[in-house]
């Protein structure tokens, strides 16, 4: 029976996640999957739920967080080695940045060196992380890896391209497309009942157009664009009937506040209940499918993306879409069929977003076509399929 031990960054809310999780539950019974994991923020929202829900057992790896330090990460790297020599894996792969850098190196340098070495890029720090120099330290690290490497996955077209020509990490023949894959069907479950009781909950009215964004409150995610718009908008048309929801929390909850504060809009924090406020956080939630039930349109807002969740399952949900033009954004949204695409640019991006508040019949078209499309596209059923015939062909 063929091992794979299966290595992923932190527990944190994203898409890594739910692909460790799939992965390590459904794939054929004649291989045998470990799972470690790294420990998530402070500020970030859990997700060992989603691997507690499915009974996936997992061990943390003592030492691996997301800041870079001397000290945990060389405990990491030979906690996940002594892991390595003394289960014997065939495959080791690993998931996001991190566990990438310290999966494969202590599976490379180990004694008992697997079969083969795989890593999956969910997404990439190349742009919207760091300075120039830092990024171009990063790169340097990253061929290195990708050297150490059997198989690289990317999650999209767009991704792959950019690994192999923008980023010149790895030959192309190298570089493997497969898509994620989620469990949909939640968010096709109960739908009236779920809008209703997300808008019971916040006091909203059947006229009311719902706008959410859902993520980590972070840099790379772009809120100040999104309150830019809210500004815009409020501006533009102050008789609209709209509302705005933040999904998530973050490092940048304050600075997103102090900015609101600013510009003289009002907001409600998850604690408080003033939910005729012009933006209402809710901090993080696992039940998206109420949140997106509730909604009416789902923003993204990013500098950079891999292959964006809450997108996906926004579509899966039938609701309208509209995001910046990054990363993978192209291979999930067809711009004007199933969603928008907009450029990050306050602008643009408002009277993009205007268009789909003030146009009903637009919405529901673009809402219409997304969810056949993700439905067709990302379900863990493909993923598995996908990922055991990549095993099997390298195991051959």
């Amino acid at each position: 029976m063929p091992k794979i031990l299966r290595i992923l960054n932190r527990l944190n809310v994203g898409g890594p996640t739910y692909n460790v999780a799939y992965l390590s539950k459904y794939l054929d019974d004649s291989y045998e999957t470990r799972v470690l994991a790294g420990h998530k923020d402070l500020h970030e929202g859990s997700s060992a739920y989603v691997l507690n829900d499915l009974g996936v057992a997992f061990d943390y790896v003592p030492g691996m967080f997301r800041q870079l330090n001397p000290a945990n990460d060389l405990r990491a790297y030979r906690f996940i080695q002594d892991v390595v020599n003394q289960y014997k894996p065939d495959i080791v792969h690993t998931h996001a940045a991190k566990a990438g850098a310290l999966g494969r190196m202590a599976a490379y340098y180990s004694k008992n060196r697997p079969k083969a070495i795989i890593h999956t890029y969910h997404g990439n720090v190349f742009e919207g992380y760091f300075s120039p120099l830092k990024t171009r330290i990063f790169l340097w690290v990253e061929r290195y890896l990708c050297k150490l490497s059997t198989v690289i996955i990317a999650i999209s077209e767009v991704q792959k391209r950019d690994m192999v020509e923008k980023y010149k990490l790895a030959p192309a023949e190298k570089i493997h497309v497969i898509r994620l894959g989620f469990d949909l069907q939640k968010f096709q479950d109960d739908r009236t009942v779920k809008r209703k009781q997300f808008r019971d909950f916040y006091r909203l009215n059947s006229n009311t157009v719902v706008v959410s964004i859902i993520g980590r409150l972070a840099p790379v995610k772009n809120h100040t664009l999104f309150i830019d718009v809210v500004k815009y908008l409020k501006k533009k048309d102050p008789s609209m009937n709209i509302k705005f929801f933040i999904i998530g929390d973050g490092e940048s909850r304050g600075s997103i506040i102090s900015m609101i504060q600013n510009y003289g809009l009002s907001y409600c924090l998850p604690e408080d209940d003033n939910y005729e406020a012009d933006i209402v956080f809710t901090s993080w939630r696992k039940d998206i499918d109420v949140v997106n039930a509730g909604s009416d349109i789902i923003a993204l807002t990013s500098l950079n993306e891999g292959t964006p969740v809450s997108i996906i399952e926004a579509m899966a949900s039938g609701k309208a879409v509209i995001s910046t033009d990054v990363g993978g954004i192209r291979d999930i949204i067809s711009d004007g069929n199933s969603g928008i695409i907009s450029d990050v640019d306050i602008f643009a991006f408002a009277e993009n977003l205007y268009k789909l508040v003030a146009d009903k019949l637009l919405r529901d078209h673009l809402a219409a076509n997304g969810e056949v499309f993700v439905l067709n596209n990302y379900s863990y059923r493909r993923l598995i399929k996908d990922i055991e015939q990549l095993y099997k062909n390298i195991l051959a």
